[in-house]
Order: C-alpha cells, then structure tokens, then sequence
C-alpha cells in the first residue's frame, strides 16, 4: 500500500530541489482537482495508467443481517477505476504466482 505521505516523500527523493511543502501542495492540488471533476459526472483518462468514471448504483433491496429489517438502498455513484493497457501488462508481469488449474473429474472425486 501507499500513502499519500510515502507519495510525497518518494517524490521528494525524485525531485531534490523542490521543497517537500511545494511538492505536497501540488499532490494536494491533483488529488482536489481529481476529486471535484468525478464529483461534477467528470471522467479521468491518465493515458498510460487508467481512467476514472462514475457508475450508477441504482436503488436495490436489502436487509440489515443482525435484526432482518428489510430496507431499500439509496442510489448512488460509485467511482470505477479501469486500468490501462500498460500497467495491466506491467502488474501482470510482475505478478509470478503459480495458478493450479482443477478439472472438474478432481472437483468431483474431492468431494467423494
């Protein structure tokens, strides 16, 4: 994970002449302008690395598990990242985890 504050300091790293105050004053500022243009139906296209839009979560029938009240959900948008085709390829390409491909014979014989 990172945060905003190891953002800063690896670009600070980065950028040894800026101060540190300038360069979290201009995080600050992107991450605001982001902020205000997904709140205004923007969309984020960061060209090389994704895009930020909002999907539409329409108003849908639940209920609360502890007391099983029924209740409806407020709609709502919800920020949806998609990434690009380079840092898909980059994250798959770092990622070197074995996958175990099951057929469905020893599906069924586990379960005998």
């Amino acid at each position: 994970m990172l945060i905003k504050s190891q953002l800063i300091g690896e670009l600070s790293k980065h950028f040894p002449h800026l101060p540190e105050k300038d360069i979290a004053m201009a995080v600050n500022h992107l991450v605001e302008h982001m902020s205000g243009t997904l709140s205004q139906g923007g969309r984020i296209e960061i060209r090389g690395f994704g895009s930020f839009n909002l999907h539409f979560r329409p108003p849908r029938r639940a209920h609360n598990p502890k007391t099983g009240e029924k209740l409806v959900t407020s709609p709502k948008y919800a920020v949806h990242f998609k990434p690009g085709k380079e840092l898909r390829e980059r994250v798959n390409g770092s990622r070197h985890i074995a996958i175990e491909i099951v057929s469905q014979e020893d599906l069924e014989n586990e379960n005998d």
